[in-house]
């Protein structure tokens, strides 16, 4: 990526007028003072985008951070039909707006048995702590800092087997749940987690739902967060590397066997962890 203000001619402030170029020649333009989004985007994408450094960028009624060297980065939702609409206003004050398609993907059904039946139906008391628990992981994934974690190559957590899909409808001992958030990928009990990409533990805990869960956040809305650990290594406030161990593989919460769920944010957006290893390729 190039830094701000790579490749800018700077006018003298005082004094003459600076003399025409001895050619009539087009000047190219910046690589700087591009706008670059992808035409298309599937659903649950990661999409990161370039705008001029300094330029103030809007998607969905929230304004997004910019790097210093002008990246940018949203996600697609599962359901979003699109277009989708970034509004870029240039630090000169000229604005544009780019429409991406959002080409639709085949959600199959899911059927997982033999999870314990209080983790379907929970009697209320557990409802409420449920409830309770999932109103903590999300005001952990509201954070929105600088730090561009999010902008390294992610790599595989850990190897094995996928054994769920993010985004494809849950029927949980027959019950109809919502869609899968994330990836699970198959691995045996107390196989190390390492960090996909660099980043800050936000939030640890062992939870009704979903075990020994695990966030880090990666920067600008995004997060990983990891479910169903049977260790975990780090502690709120701990910044991590790529490829860190973090925890371990377990069963732990609502699981039929060992496997590590891995999901991905864009603050509130649930976006697929297998779409962003597919875009560092």
């Amino acid at each position: 990526m190039l830094a701000a203000g790579a490749g800018t001619n700077l006018a003298v402030a005082h004094g003459e007028p600076m003399p025409p170029p001895a050619t009539s020649a087009p000047v190219a333009p910046s690589a700087d003072s591009r706008v670059v989004f992808p035409d298309s985007v599937s659903q649950g994408s990661l999409v990161i985008g370039k705008v001029p450094a300094g330029s103030q960028v809007r998607y969905a009624g929230r304004d997004l951070r910019v790097t210093s060297y002008g990246t940018v980065a949203f996600g697609i939702a599962r359901d979003e039909a699109g277009p989708v609409r970034v509004e870029v206003a240039r630090p000169d004050g000229q604005r544009e707006t780019r429409a991406i398609a959002v080409m639709p993907r085949d959600w199959p059904i899911e059927r997982v048995n033999g999870v314990p039946a209080k983790t379907v139906q929970p009697p209320p008391a557990i409802a409420e702590r449920i409830a309770r628990e999932q109103a903590r992981v999300s005001a952990a994934r509201a954070r929105d800092d600088a730090r561009t974690g999010f902008t390294e190559t992610f790599s595989w957590p850990v190897r094995g087997r996928i054994s769920g899909r993010f985004g494809n409808q849950r029927i949980y001992n027959g019950t109809p749940g919502s869609a899968h958030s994330g990836m699970d990928i198959a691995a045996a009990n107390g196989t190390p987690v390492m960090a996909p990409a660099s980043g800050l533990v936000t939030f640890v805990g062992d939870l009704y739902l979903t075990g020994g869960t695990l966030l880090l956040d990666h920067g600008h809305g995004i997060s990983s967060n990891f479910l169903h650990l049977s260790r975990m290594d780090v502690k709120v406030g701990d910044t991590v590397r790529q490829g860190d161990v973090i925890g371990a593989v377990g069963a732990t919460g609502r699981a039929t066997g060992p496997h590590l769920h891995w999901g991905m944010n864009w603050l509130d957006v649930r976006i697929d962890p297998l779409l962003v290893l597919e875009r560092s390729k």
